[in-house]
């Protein structure tokens, strides 16, 4: 099985962003944790700031992996074009968010992506990507 995980802006500050919403780990270091626990699994991990360039990775992967674990951020709210790629690929997309989005500002209980996600897992801390790659086993 084949999963990548897409993660969007400023969650390449893991570990040093806000620690009280989303703990001190960096992604790298849990990312390198889902690799040790899913060994049967061929895990990708990409992340950028840049919207057109998750856009562009959803498009690339779209349809020849088994599954995307996507987690938006501040673009989840905000992003038509990342809902509109994830509708018009194949590849089946997990929508994930660290935080529970329902509990923050009112503008993040908004997703463009979850309409036309597989599902969506959200508040369980990093451990909602482990759920997620669960949910694609």
């Amino acid at each position: 099985m084949k999963l990548i995980i897409i993660n969007g802006p400023n969650l390449n500050l893991l570990g040093k962003r806000e620690p009280e919403v989303y703990g001190n780990k960096t992604f790298e270091d849990y990312f390198a944790d889902l690799q040790s626990k899913f060994k049967g699994v061929e895990l990708e991990y990409y992340q950028s700031n840049i919207e057109g360039e998750i856009i562009n990775k959803i498009q690339e992967v779209g349809f020849s992996y088994d599954g995307i674990i996507l987690n938006a951020a501040a673009f989840t709210h905000t992003s038509i074009g990342i809902g509109d790629a994830v509708k018009a690929i194949e590849t089946a997309v997990v929508e994930v968010h660290i935080s529970n989005t329902h509990k923050r500002e009112e503008f993040r209980h908004i997703s463009f992506i979850s309409a036309a996600a597989k599902g969506v897992i959200l508040g369980f801390g990093l451990q909602s990507y482990d759920l997620a790659i669960q949910g694609f086993l």
